[in-house]
């Protein structure tokens, strides 16, 4: 056992070292059929695929404890502006269609922790600049104890900066980044689920920049499906799609993808026509990420390992006008 430890100790250090010596921001998506000649060594950041090709994923829902369901719900008018001053009595709540008592209750912001995910593949190669006034203003409407993690992805997802560097740090890596090839996004959301298991704050989220689908992945859309659904991160996602004319299956497909995966685990999808709207649009998810509601009920015996869902409804009488409630639309149970 002994010579074991020591042998498998002294390959992980030539495996660190290499790592280190080509690239310290370059990350390698393990492929899910297992290793492939030429994919390189892994670096410590990345959670990969199993010897059986599955996904690594959590299926913690929200909870606080064996015992509680935490809820976050956003709730959001016809403009997509946040509704703050409901109370307890304005929701109702239901697992699988059955009433629940609301035990919890909360508004009151948190620190959180966000993966930020910026497109810069060939085809964002003019809108970078906009891209990156977008990152900023998401930081202006954001709390100063908030924790980020930064990925860019075109051919494969490349971490940039970690939760430890400031705002200014990041900012300066955004405006050296040169665009790349094609677009690997599905990659950048799995490296973006991993690095968030390790954050400081049980509040985690990601916010997705992009102009399309997704071509270059190793992993498909249906195990990006299950990991977001199995994990407790909110994922937000701003489409810019500034043409009507699709050149690619992968461009046609890119809004319906990302509300496939953002609907899913109680973030949205906000599509603009103008890389002019990228900007308003990271400052009003930020906003967004700040003031959810959190309800909480105690969880129903069953069976385990089985997808519970949930449904939230809002019936207060004094909204003078229609909201949209935006929350996970349920969990599985893990014991």
């Amino acid at each position: 056992m002994a010579m074991r430890f020591l042998v498998v100790f002294a390959l992980s250090l030539i495996v660190s070292t290499r790592v280190h010596a080509q690239s310290t921001d370059d990350v390698h998506i393990v492929p899910r059929n297992g290793t492939t000649a030429g994919v390189k060594a892994q670096t410590p950041e990345m959670v990969p695929a199993d010897a059986s090709g599955s996904l690594f994923t959590r299926t913690k829902p929200f909870r606080v404890n064996v015992d509680l369901v935490l809820v976050p719900v956003t709730v959001t008018d016809t403009k997509q502006r946040p509704v703050l001053n409901l109370e307890k009595r304005d929701f109702a709540l239901y697992e699988d269609e059955k009433s629940q008592e609301i035990r919890y209750f909360s508004t009151e912001p948190e620190p959180i922790s966000v993966a930020i995910l910026l497109d810069v593949s060939r085809s964002m190669t003019d809108k970078l600049e906009a891209e990156r006034t977008a990152v900023r203003e998401f930081f202006q409407n954001a709390d100063p104890k908030d924790e980020y993690f930064a990925i860019t992805f075109s051919n494969r997802p490349r971490l940039v900066a970690s939760g430890t560097q400031s705002i200014d740090e990041l900012d300066e890596k955004l405006t050296a980044i040169e665009p790349g090839s094609t677009t690997a996004m599905l990659d950048a959301i799995y490296l973006a689920e991993s690095q968030l298991r390790f954050a400081r704050y049980k509040r985690r989220a990601i916010l997705l920049i992009t102009d399309g689908g997704d071509n270059a992945s190793r992993y498909t859309m249906r195990e990006i499906k299950k990991v977001v659904q199995e994990s407790d991160v909110q994922i937000y996602a701003i489409g810019l799609f500034e043409t009507f004319f699709f050149n690619t299956f992968e461009e046609k497909m890119g809004k319906r993808w990302l509300s496939e995966i953002t609907d899913r685990t109680g973030g949205r999808t906000v599509t603009v026509d103008s890389r002019l709207k990228l900007p308003g649009a990271a400052a009003e998810l930020s906003r967004e990420m700040r003031n959810d509601y959190v309800l909480g009920y105690r969880k129903t015996e069953g069976a385990s390992n089985r997808w519970r869902k949930i449904r939230v409804e809002i019936n207060s009488s004094a909204l003078a006008r229609d909201v949209r409630a935006s929350y996970k639309k349920g969990y599985i149970t893990t014991e």
